[in-house]
């Protein structure tokens, strides 16, 4: 048995991993760079804070004939102890103080009704515990410890000597070995002469182990690590390219790397800390299947740390929900549209109700990469968080979690403005205040989805526009002045949150490192105060987007630069734009002596959205007379032979677009813009 979850107050010493805030101990929030490492055991103390993510993290580095001790408060005292974690979801204005212990209290029975976890109280008899093996070593092994191993290695070896575009999806759960069959697979690949694989994760210190066994069979081994945004925007030339922890990566940098290498594996954990197995596949299955319908996916399942069915492992799964599932795809066939109903829920009844909440969290899994088990605390304690749900019976198929923001002090919204001040949440008011300059945000109120899901089996149906109906008339009943949302721009996304009434009112510069894509604001005013601040967002918006396109937004996709433009109401050109972009197309008038006349006339046409153009027209339309990317890259970027063919296609373009609207006006069809 690997292990025993316990309280303890005694000191240990020992080569183990300590946990806590104390001289020589590691604090929670870098608990998570331990992933893929090994310890003989694990002491962690709660009395500094639980962290949920932190425990997890640390929880399946322990080895075989390890323990983990939790050192924590009186178990009936704890939920009320003041925990230093609740500072990170203490949102303004509530303090710490404020913050519910329904997360603790659900905890503690979990550690109460654990057949694994064996308790020790002060000034009560020790109880017997297991046998430990405080110097227990991994064995020295052979390349592989398991048959579901050395086939990983295998298939790994055959992705990089087979048929190119046959991608490998490796799966497991923790301690199955997927770090060390990445490493021994490059290990043997660079023995047999690759000269270049790299290796990519959202973030260097996840693939430690990755290195260490790839090392460890061939000395001085050349294994290359690059951050995935960059091998998406750059070219970087590999024979093979491993991504690991995959399912902690969005899928907007997970399909460019798909369609840019053609010898690829990914690799993920099930039911992981950083992202989820399952919600992975469920995102990525239709791209594997669209762009390689010749990949492969591998399960692997013998545990290498430790035995089958570890008690600690069970533990952990329940204490942070790490193995819950949604309602079956099956389950809900044939179910009528009529069949559902919505309702916010109450959160002390959520956290007694084991299946309800399970059912919940596994949806979040699905619907967001980054969901993780410190989720489940703001979830469970969030003070400004509502839970609404969609349901058939007692099934969970539609979730939303939506947080209060906002009546920020007129002193504390000045300090923001001017960049002296964070307040932890408050997302939508500080962006509008900070990055906008929109002083009328700060008192008014706001609700913003955090999280939105509809069963990927219902999905497509409407269901996600009834449930956003639903929580604008809530808020709007709650005296809300404006609604929205903050994510990672997506075309589908920014479709959906603008059929819905919620309309961009910014773009973030730069890439988020997360996601590798740029975030996107969404608003829908609900209160004459909301639709003045409204008004001005979108204004500042659509003026500053043709600007920002030339430089800070420069490399955004263009696709999502022409929904963003579908959005906004951009003026006519006047006559002179006109007849500039017209000598521009149908004479040898230089571009650059054309150029606003073009851009304007550019500019009107793709926020019109009129004319049908393909992707491909978008692209250069977008790239050049916005974007203002050179002729050389343009050609690139569009596989065209040069500068020459660049620029005879832009001419035929523009010349499309003025022939098109000539016809509009001779007709007495006006130019005005709905959105």
């Amino acid at each position: 048995m690997r292990g025993v979850a316990a309280t303890v107050t005694a000191t240990l010493t020992g080569e183990w991993c300590w946990i806590g805030e104390g001289d020589g101990e590691i604090a929670p929030d870098r608990a998570c760079s331990l992933l893929g490492g090994e310890w003989p055991g694990v002491v962690y103390d709660a009395r500094a804070g639980f962290d949920p993510d932190a425990f997890g993290a640390v929880a399946g580095t322990i080895r075989a004939g390890g323990l983990l001790l939790l050192l924590t408060p009186p178990l009936d005292e704890w939920p009320d102890y003041p925990d230093p974690q609740r500072e990170r979801i203490a949102v303004y204005p509530y303090s710490a103080e404020q913050v519910s212990s329904r997360y603790l209290h659900r905890l503690v029975r979990v550690l109460q009704e654990s057949e694994g976890c064996q308790i020790i109280e002060q000034g009560h008899p020790l109880p017997p515990l297991p046998d430990i093996f405080p110097g227990a070593l991994s064995p020295e092994r052979g390349e592989c410890a398991t048959a579901d191993q050395r086939a990983a290695v295998d298939a790994l070896c055959r992705v990089a000597r087979g048929h190119r575009n046959r991608p490998l999806v490796l799966i497991s759960d923790r301690g199955r070995g997927k770090s060390a069959a990445l490493g021994l697979a490059a290990a043997r690949l660079l023995k047999d002469g690759l000269s270049r694989i790299i290796i990519t994760a959202p973030r260097r210190s996840a693939v430690d182990q990755v290195f260490l066994h790839a090392i460890r069979q061939l000395p001085g081994a050349e294994l290359h690590f690059e951050p995935p945004d960059r091998l998406v925007h750059e070219n970087i030339h590999c024979d093979m390219l491993l991504v690991d922890e995959a399912a902690a990566l969005p899928i907007s940098l997970l399909e460019p790397l798909l369609r840019k290498y053609s010898r690829i594996a990914f690799a993920t954990t099930v039911h992981g800390y950083e992202g989820s197995g399952r919600g992975f596949e469920l995102r990525f299955r239709k791209i594997l299947d669209e762009v390689t319908p010749g990949w492969r996916r591998l399960r692997m399942s013998e545990p290498v740390r430790w035995a089958e069915g570890d008690p600690l492992e069970r533990l952990v799964f329940r204490a942070l929900i790490l193995d819950a599932e949604p309602v079956a795809d099956e389950t809900l066939n044939h179910i009528s549209t009529t069949a559902y109903r919505i309702e916010t829920i109450d959160r002390d009844r959520l956290a007694d109700d084991e299946a309800l909440l399970s059912q919940i969290f596994a949806l979040l899994v699905l619907a967001h990469y980054r969901t993780s088990p410190m989720d489940l605390l703001n979830l469970l304690d969030g003070p400004n968080i509502e839970i609404t749900l969609l349901k058939h019976d007692k099934m969970v198929v539609g979730c939303a979690m939506v947080a209060r923001e906002g009546g920020i002090e007129t002193e504390l919204a000045g300090q923001i403005a001017a960049g002296e001040r964070r307040l932890r949440g408050n997302l939508m008011p500080q962006s509008l205040l900070n990055h906008e300059a929109l002083l009328g945000a700060a008192e008014l109120q706001a609700a913003r989805v955090m999280r939105i899901v509809i069963h990927p089996a219902l999905q497509g149906q409407g269901l996600g526009r009834q449930l956003i109906t639903a929580l604008v008339e809530r808020a709007e009943k709650g005296g809300v002045d404006y609604f929205g949302a903050s994510f990672g721009a997506e075309p589908q996304l920014l479709d959906f949150w603008q059929r819905v009434g919620c309309f961009p009112i910014r773009a973030g510069l730069k890439r988020e490192a997360s996601s590798g894509a740029h975030a996107v604001m969404v608003m829908r005013p609900l209160s004459r105060a909301g639709d003045e601040l409204f008004t001005q967002a979108r204004r500042r918006f659509t003026r500053q987007l043709p600007v920002l396109l030339t430089e800070p937004l420069s490399q955004l996709e263009s696709e999502l630069v022409v929904r963003l433009l579908l959005s906004c109401d951009i003026p006519v050109p006047d006559d002179e734009s006109w007849q500039d972009a017209s000598a521009f197309a149908n004479t040898h008038r230089d571009y650059g002596n054309c150029l606003l006349g073009v851009s304007e006339v550019v500019l009107f046409a793709l926020s019109r959205g009129e004319m049908g153009m393909t992707k491909l027209q978008h692209s250069m339309l977008v790239s050049k007379v916005l974007q203002r990317r050179p002729w050389h890259e343009l050609a690139s970027l569009l596989s065209l032979a040069g500068r020459r063919e660049a620029m005879g296609l832009l001419r035929g373009l523009v010349g499309d677009i003025c022939y098109f609207y000539e016809l509009r006006q001779s007709a007495g069809q006006n130019y005005e813009h709905e959105v």
